[in-house]
């Protein structure tokens, strides 16, 4: 009999049961009434959620059209834009600017580290920055940047807005908009609201908001908030056919989120990180980021001498667990392994099983037991 499998990459997330019923809802009219007023609350709420004074754009795509939005209405061709970069997903914008023509500085780190918050600050006092872009928890090392002190350096530049990719991090860990002076948070559905992938989300505070009317007409179609404000404003206004059943499932992430509260949501991610990655670590394997800018949402793992990635991640997959390979450099030395949304002690404890099953069978014999204790113990404090 095979093992029914659990994934558990860095996204998408397991989805629970009431979500999915959601997403299996019949489809219905997006001028549906009921549609509409859920559409609208669930804007709302996020609004809410991460203290967003301005507007959320709630529409189908992935993160990187959310990305791709962001960088659309908030600059133009011929600005300066500073890209800090913590690995392949920060290096993404450096492609997506250039296509926009915008003048590309970007400061990188070593993989598994992050760029040093004085290094920033020079960079930024140097010229005049239209935008600075920081991926929160990048997915390629696990690195999670100190956005919230990274706010606070922008703010001493009046004209440089603070564009936070939250794809691996938004509802794990903690971005609150005002506090942290983030001007654009964007995110998907699919990571740690535990939605399917299918819609992006764009929060823009009121000086996004600004800047994207002094723009006038912008070259893209599709992502420019323009064509949005009116659908978020009153839900029954068209412009481009919503996601409906994907909408239906947001609106469930977030009633799940609201019923947690998000201080406690956070500190479970944090919590069952530090569990997993010391149950990793007595296991034998070593974590890619250093300890103390770990993410909570996921964890990038080096393997031990000896050990093959194909035949790991596919024994582990016979075993019941779907783990993501390493990117760049560290493809073939390590696997990501994902610990966000709204997994519980079940997932993370069968994950941590079924990785010492895996050793065994890969010829490490005396795994059997110890990560799970380790596991056990460092949740149960």
């Amino acid at each position: 009999m095979k093992n029914r499998k659990l994934v558990m990459i860095p996204g998408p997330t397991p989805v629970v049961r009431s979500i999915q019923n959601e997403m299996g809802r019949e489809t219905v009219a997006f001028g549906d009434p009921t549609f509409v007023k859920d559409y609208k609350e669930t804007i709302e709420d996020l609004k809410k959620l991460f203290d967003c004074d301005g507007e959320v754009f709630l529409i189908a795509g992935t993160g990187t059209l959310a990305m791709e939005m962001a960088i659309a209405n908030n600059l133009k061709a011929g600005e300066n834009i500073l890209i800090v970069s913590h690995g392949f997903f920060g290096d993404r914008f450096v492609n997506l600017c250039e296509r926009k023509g915008l003048n590309v500085d970007v400061l990188q780190s070593d993989w598994g580290d992050i760029v040093p918050l004085d290094k920033i600050d020079e960079k930024l006092a140097s010229k005049k920055y239209s935008a600075i872009t920081v991926t929160h928890v990048d997915t390629s090392t696990g690195v999670c940047a100190p956005v919230a002190q990274i706010g606070e350096i922008v703010k001493k530049y009046e004209d440089t807005l603070y564009i936070v990719d939250g794809v691996c991090a938004t509802a794990g860990v903690e971005e609150n908009m005002k506090k942290m002076n983030i001007d654009v948070l964007l995110t998907g559905s699919q990571k740690a609201f535990g939605v399917a992938p299918g819609l992006a989300l764009v929060l823009a505070n009121n000086k996004s908001i600004e800047k994207r009317k002094s723009l006038g007409v912008i070259p893209e179609y599709y992502v420019d908030y323009e064509n949005w404000f009116a659908v978020m404003k009153d839900p029954s206004k068209y412009f481009a056919t919503p996601a409906v059943n994907m909408v239906w499932a947001m609106k469930e992430s977030v009633r799940i989120i609201k019923e947690e509260g998000l201080e406690a949501r956070y500190e479970r991610h944090i919590k069952n990180a530090k569990a997993m990655q010391a149950a990793l670590e007595e296991l034998g394997f070593k974590i890619l980021a250093k300890k103390e800018h770990r993410a909570p949402t996921l964890s990038c793992v080096l393997y031990m001498d000896g050990i093959n990635d194909a035949e790991f991640r596919s024994t582990l997959a016979e075993e019941g667990v779907v783990v993501a390979g390493g990117l760049g450099a560290f493809a073939g030395k390590m696997f990501r392994l994902g610990h966000m949304g709204n997994i519980d002690k079940h997932d993370l404890v069968s994950t941590i099983s079924a990785i010492e099953r895996t050793l065994n069978r890969v010829g490490i014999k005396d795994a059997l037991g110890k990560g799970t204790a380790v596991l056990m113990r460092e949740l149960e404090n």
